[in-house]
């Protein structure tokens, strides 16, 4: 996998900028899109729709991964907790937090942080680095994976209603790959996750806020 190019954490652009380099035509990128997004395939011969020998070449050079879950906890009130593990190690928790009947996933940001909010254990951690969007998308599909929620839910059939940038990290300290994830939750052609039901949790970067406040599509604060 050390030589294989993640297409997960690909915006649409960055997509077909790929299949362009393979020598495909840009519908390949929708299709692909289709089935990474709506459909939560990680075996490209599964992707059905693809030719057979264009499934066989991105075996070779690429994957539609996940990142690995170290260990996963259910509590009594049904919380849901991953310990998500990294290409290089690193690490860092996914919580979904129910309610009756749909719910919201807390996703990470950062290993480790630069802040010391007192109300918040990452504080007194030292940042390592910042998630790439793979990583931060990533973590959403690995709880799509442990709900059974593919292909995409149509809003009010899901249980992972709403997401949540408040796992580990400040989500606008990384905002550059936040967008690119934002972007993909956000997608009516994968994930399907209306910017209503998006929040980013900030302990108030000014500068971030107002890029944020003037991104194309408007998330909650």
């Amino acid at each position: 996998m050390k030589n294989k190019h993640n297409l997960v954490g690909l915006s649409r652009t960055e997509l077909a900028t790929e299949m362009a380099e393979l020598g495909e035509k840009p519908f390949r990128a929708k299709q692909l899109w289709h089935w990474i997004y709506h459909r939560g395939q990680t075996d490209f011969a599964e992707m059905t729709t693809l030719a057979k020998d264009f499934r066989a070449r991105l075996t070779e050079t690429h994957v539609a991964a996940r990142p690995i879950i170290s260990r996963e906890q259910t509590s009594e009130d049904r919380t849901r907790k991953w310990l998500i593990r990294f290409d290089d190690g690193q690490k860092a928790e996914t919580v979904f937090i129910p309610e009756e009947d749909r719910g919201a996933v807390c996703i990470s940001s950062q290993v480790g942080c630069t802040l010391t909010c007192t109300f918040c254990h990452t504080g007194t951690q030292k940042l390592v680095r910042n998630l790439t969007a793979s990583e931060i998308v990533g973590q959403f599909m690995v709880a799509r994976d442990s709900y059974g929620e593919w292909p995409t839910p149509k809003e009010g059939g899901r249980m992972i209603s709403n997401i949540v940038m408040m796992g580990m990290g400040e989500p606008l300290a990384n905002y550059d790959n936040l967008i690119r994830a934002l972007e993909i939750f956000n997608s009516p052609w994968g994930l399907n996750i209306g910017a209503r039901k998006i929040t980013v949790s900030t302990s108030g970067l000014a500068p971030q806020i107002r890029r944020l406040a003037g991104a194309p599509q408007q998330y909650h604060l």
